[in-house]
């Protein structure tokens, strides 16, 4: 398995300000917010390059989704510091950057026979008629991925590319085995 067959589509990450702001303010002074309080209590802010959302909390903390790299997760927490300054909004504190998810699809470079792998692994959840992919909950390290008959996968629940690449690795190893073990 090559490090280069995963590709990471999103990733999830989470900061804190560490001063109030004012929703209200923003979503005026800026047009590309979405801000409907009585629905929902952030405002979505909306970044063109590197394209992401953000969730920006009253509280001042911030969830920010779309990018692709922790460099771009930085790069789009500068944008909303920036925006928030120009309504007068000072962030003093440099924020600590938590990922809380990333998303990955790739390849397990194999054809999967999806019903014998749930038969022979355990935590899977699959049924054809409804969706086409098997869900494989990995305990350690903890992930959840996508599989599909052409060896397409989508990996999800890892929080750094250290525990994607041991996940994938030892999905890889699993499915190799469960497929040894229909074999013997």
């Amino acid at each position: 398995m090559s490090k280069s067959s995963l590709k990471i589509q999103n990733i999830v990450a989470t900061t804190s300000l560490n001063v109030p702001v004012s929703l209200t303010k923003l979503a005026r002074s800026h047009s590309n917010t979405e801000y409907n309080p009585e629905t929902f209590p952030g405002l979505v802010l909306r970044i063109k390059k590197p394209k992401s959302a953000v969730l920006v909390f009253s509280s001042g903390n911030l969830v920010c989704t779309g990018t692709k790299s922790t460099l771009q997760v930085r790069e789009v927490i500068q944008q909303v510091i920036k925006q928030l300054a120009k309504i007068g909004i000072k962030v003093k504190d440099k924020p600590k950057i938590n990922v809380q998810n990333i998303v990955a699809s790739g390849s397990i470079n194999m054809t999967l026979n999806l019903n014998l792998l749930a038969l022979e692994l355990e935590n899977t959840e699959y049924e054809p008629e409804q969706f086409p992919g098997l869900v494989y909950k990995l305990i350690e390290p903890t992930a959840t991925f996508l599989l599909f008959t052409n060896g397409k996968l989508v990996c999800t629940g890892t929080k750094n590319k250290d525990q994607l690449e041991a996940s994938m690795k030892q999905l890889t190893k699993n499915v190799k085995a469960a497929t040894k073990r229909l074999n013997e």
